[in-house]
């Protein structure tokens, strides 16, 4: 008989197995490649295990993989952060950000482009999400949460996406990030 703890990691071996091919597809050939029928071969398991996994098929898998996303983001710009001082902070938390959306392109589709059942702004909010946000609220200096974080983030989301269509010029990114965070300085 199988011990219950080594099935249960053998299950959330294959569940981060499954994560794993998920971004690999979709890092190399975009979300649209990635197929339950394509991860259920490249895991070399049938669709009904995969959905075993992850009952919601491909949009729960990208749930997932944007809420990794969202602590992966808020732990990159908390390092960051805790290495600078305060003066520095949006600027930091900034770079973070960019250096973390170039660096992983289809976990950031995920987070910010895919339709994914996460509410932003809400009781429902996920705590991942919810953390990002804060810590973004906090670099910036807006003790209420508000307006003015939905507006830094959202300049950061368009400076990633413009640098990633190659639409900015890579050599004008400390410019760009100087321009913002001079708006925004705590």
């Amino acid at each position: 008989m199988v011990e219950p703890t080594a099935r249960k990691q053998r299950t959330e071996e294959r569940r981060r197995r499954i994560l794993e091919v998920a971004r690999e597809r979709a890092d190399a050939d975009g979300w649209s490649a990635v197929t339950t029928r394509h991860l259920a071969d490249a895991i070399g398991y049938t669709q009904p295990v995969l959905y075993g996994h992850f009952p919601g098929g491909k949009s729960e898998i990208m749930l997932t993989v944007a809420m990794e996303g969202f602590a992966d983001l808020t732990q990159r710009c908390r390092i960051a952060l805790e290495a600078a001082d305060a003066a520095r902070a949006p600027e930091v938390a900034a770079l973070a950000y960019l250096d973390f959306g170039s660096a992983h392109p289809a976990v950031y589709e995920a987070m910010f482009q895919q339709a994914i059942d996460a509410k932003f702004d809400s009781d429902e909010t996920p705590p991942a999400l919810r953390a990002a946000f804060d810590l973004l609220s906090t670099s910036i200096g807006d003790d209420k949460g508000g307006a003015a974080t939905e507006v830094f983030w959202g300049a950061l989301h368009g400076i990633s996406l413009l640098e990633r269509a190659g639409r900015m010029r890579p050599e004008h990114r400390a410019d760009r990030v100087a321009e913002l965070t001079a708006r925004f300085g705590a």
